[in-house]
């Protein structure tokens, strides 16, 4: 089954921010919806990220990928990283994680990127073959270090 990928909008926002908000819960975060749909409002309002959605079919949205934009200072080239995936519980193995994955690796060309990146736990196997069956590839020749900085 094939869903229609394209790019949020606005009127997207209260489905998205319930797909969201099930994706940070799904990380351990405490549900907030609201919250949710301030910080899409606000990435959206200030173009720092871009969202794809696949609709589901009935005029719902059934999963979505949101991409941020940076900079590689040695290619002097923009890249995008995949920041989110999710797929709505009830429309899992249906291949629209795959779909939004290939929408991303598109809509990166199509930005002029030389590249898409991800990160992804090591433990989380099922992302992972999902990922190196749709041709990622593991990088294997950099250590990926962060820091807190006092706020979590």
């Amino acid at each position: 089954m094939t869903n229609a990928i394209r790019i949020a909008t606005p009127d997207d926002l209260p489905e998205l921010a319930r797909l969201f908000d099930a994706y940070r819960v799904f990380y351990g975060k405490p549900s907030d919806k609201t919250a949710a749909e301030a910080f899409l409002e606000a990435r959206m309002d200030a173009g720092e990220s871009q969202v794809l959605v696949a609709e589901d079919g009935q005029g719902g949205l059934a999963g979505f990928t949101q991409l941020y934009s940076l900079f590689s200072s040695v290619a002097m080239e923009p890249v995008l990283i995949l920041n989110d995936l999710f797929v709505d519980e009830n429309h899992r193995r249906n291949g629209i994680a795959r779909q939004l994955l290939d929408a991303a690796v598109d809509h990166a060309r199509k930005q002029g990127a030389i590249r898409l990146v991800l990160e992804t736990g090591v433990n989380n196997s099922q992302a992972r073959a999902l990922y190196e069956k749709a041709g990622w590839r593991l990088i294997d020749d950099v250590v990926f270090y962060d820091i807190g900085t006092d706020k979590t």
